[in-house]
């Protein structure tokens, strides 16, 4: 298992290049990483996971400023997940692509299409293609109803991949759970002053929480559910 788990760690660090660079449009697989900050080239020793960002304590080497918590909590969750999900070869190849589409979307609001087919393509084992349909169908009449404003095409276009992931009543759990937890995240934003009453707060992230809760305990909160006579 610790094999998987240093396995994990360098998927990880692969991840963060994909969250940061494929919602720029820019490669995944030419270009070198380098500091957000001074754009300086990171060498060989500053890409090392987990041990680089330690030992920098968490700064650039060259102009000294913070390196985003992200890389090292990416690196670490992808390491523990692994473990977790190991050998389900399937399970780990969708939840690296939804921990991509959850950090791409919730920094800039934009869930890959290329997460989005990952996914849905390994969640093809699972026969849910009439949970597909209906789970698409619902937030695209959502979409077209608030023209948009409610949600970006992104989220329609997940609700595929959760529909055939899922499937039903799990997808009922992960749309009320979704809801739920972004209504709110979004009256405590707004609260908070964080956001206005018309500002845009990204629903992927929300939507792929409820995808995984789902996933893991679906049946668990159906059934209680059940016996509390909801």
């Amino acid at each position: 298992m610790i094999l998987i788990f240093l396995l994990g760690l360098c998927v990880g660090s692969f991840l963060n290049v994909l969250a940061d660079r494929l919602p720029r449009g820019e490669s995944v697989l030419w270009g070198r990483s380098h500091c957000d900050y001074c754009k300086k080239t990171l060498r060989w020793y500053e890409l090392i996971p987990v041990i680089s960002y330690i030992a920098q304590r968490g700064r650039c080497l060259r102009c000294h400023k913070p390196l985003s918590l992200q890389y090292l909590l990416v690196e670490i969750i992808t390491g523990l997940g692994f473990v977790f999900l190991y050998p389900n070869m399937l399970n780990m190849i969708i939840f690296s692509a939804l921990l991509v589409l959850f950090i791409s979307d919730f920094k800039y609001q934009i869930l890959p299409d290329s997460m989005i087919l990952v996914a849905s393509l390994a969640a093809l084992v699972h026969p849910h293609f009439v949970a597909a349909a209906a789970s698409f169908g619902f937030l695209y009449l959502l979409w077209a109803v608030t023209r948009g404003r409610g949600m970006g095409f992104g989220d329609v276009k997940f609700a595929l991949f959760m529909g055939l992931f899922l499937g039903y009543p799990q997808i009922i759990v992960a749309y009320y759970i979704a809801f739920l937890t972004g209504a709110v995240a979004g009256v405590i934003l707004i609260l908070a002053g964080k956001k206005g009453w018309k500002s845009k707060i990204a629903f992927g992230p929300f939507l792929i929480a409820g995808t995984v809760i789902a996933h893991l305990w679906g049946q668990n909160i159906l059934q209680g559910l059940r016996l509390l006579n909801f």
